[in-house]
């Protein structure tokens, strides 16, 4: 069952992100492992946190829609989980794919009303200090659903669905800058991790482009992680966000910045870029290049998008969908997308920015809970 519990930890983590420029919703993972009731087994378990992204991943209909996580750092060392599971979120915490604090006050809270996001909780929030809580879709309780699976209910409102992101004033001012931490092994806002952590060379740090918000403390950015002021250190470099979709289903975001290109094709070279392959039909993988398109967005604000594949690609102007439409994209040709300008690799192939797909267009998304412990097993586990 150990097992069966590192893959579905591992599924978990590629749903993780303090990107606020990807992330779908805001979660408390003390509060969540906590919920027993989802699933009849121990007092704490870190693999609830994957019936709940599934739970969001249904509400949305998308695939793979990633989560921001914060966690009290009491939660590392809580041995109401297994020393795995300590072991994976210490792991998840070194790499900065979830966010510790000391304390959790409302730090949740303060990273949705930065980013315009819901908040995944059983709690009310405190409405003195975000009135916001009160919105529709703004807060939603995971509860056992039909046939076991749960799903995410809104405590206000008439289950409306969650609003569009939409950052407030001062989180879109925040997210401008790049913040420093004058902690040196700083994940989030620094350059590096703990060095003496045995996760050091697996590590993936936080890079400024998608550095999580500074936590306000008497108006000041502040590291919310070591409590320390924060430094700008300049200008955060410009971002549009992109969406991979295939046959009408939308499979993954991304992000491109000024900083650097991003590849998207069957299998980029080096790791690096946006990997398709596992969702293409045979055709497809046989007409995709492992590097097929590459996006660029110029200090100018225009993104840009050349071919570098072998078979060539097309522009659909305004997400036409008349084939005489279409433009022939040749290899090494580039072209300035319009807004609503979708790039097509294959048919039913495509990448354009996120905001023009409001939905994901997938009723019962892949689930991460895959090679989870069956019920018997989690039986077997408590006795």
């Amino acid at each position: 069952m150990r097992f069966e519990v590192s893959k579905v930890l591992d599924a978990i983590e590629a749903r993780l992100t303090t990107d606020p420029a990807l992330a779908r919703a805001v979660v408390d993972m003390s509060e969540i492992v906590r919920y027993a009731d989802l699933d009849g087994g121990r007092p704490a378990s870190s693999v609830r946190l994957g019936l709940v992204i599934d739970a969001l991943g249904r509400r949305v209909s998308e695939e793979n829609v990633p989560v921001y996580v914060v966690t009290p750092r009491g939660l590392l060392s809580d041995t109401d989980l297994t020393s795995n599971e300590r072991m994976v979120v210490r792991r998840w915490a070194d790499d900065g794919k979830v966010e510790v604090v000391p304390q959790l006050d409302d730090r949740v809270f303060e990273v949705a009303e930065l980013l315009g996001l819901p908040v995944l909780t059983r709690s009310r929030g405190n409405r003195d200090r975000h009135p916001w809580v009160d919105e529709p879709g703004r807060l939603l309780a995971a509860v056992a659903g039909e046939g076991g699976s749960p799903v995410l209910m809104a405590r206000v409102g008439r289950g409306e669905p969650p609003r569009p992101a939409e950052r407030s004033p001062l989180g879109e001012r925040l997210l401008a800058r790049i913040w420093s931490c004058p902690e040196p092994n700083c994940t989030s806002f620094g350059s590096g991790g703990d060095p003496d952590s045995p996760f050091a060379d697996m590590r993936t740090f936080t890079s400024p482009v998608s550095q999580p918000p500074p936590s306000l403390r008497s108006g000041a950015p502040t590291c919310p992680r070591h409590g320390a002021k924060l430094r700008d250190a300049g200008p955060r470099p410009a971002v549009e966000v992109l969406s991979v979709r295939i046959d009408g289903v939308i499979r993954r975001r991304f992000v491109v910045s000024t900083d650097e290109p991003v590849v998207v094709g069957r299998a980029p070279e080096g790791g690096r870029g946006i990997m398709l392959g596992q969702w293409l039909t045979d055709d497809a993988r046989k007409w995709i290049s492992r590097g097929h398109v590459q996006f660029t967005l110029r200090t100018d604000g225009n993104l840009t998008v050349q071919d570098i594949s072998t078979n060539g690609s097309g522009i659909r102007p305004g997400g036409a969908v008349d084939d005489d439409e279409r433009i022939a994209l040749h290899r090494q040709e580039s072209r300035t997308l319009g807004p609503a300008d979708v790039v097509e690799l294959y048919a039913g192939v495509q990448v354009g920015r996120s905001k023009m797909w409001a939905t994901g267009g997938v009723v019962q998304p892949e689930s991460v809970m895959g090679e989870a412990p069956t019920m018997a097993l989690r039986k077997f586990e408590r006795s």
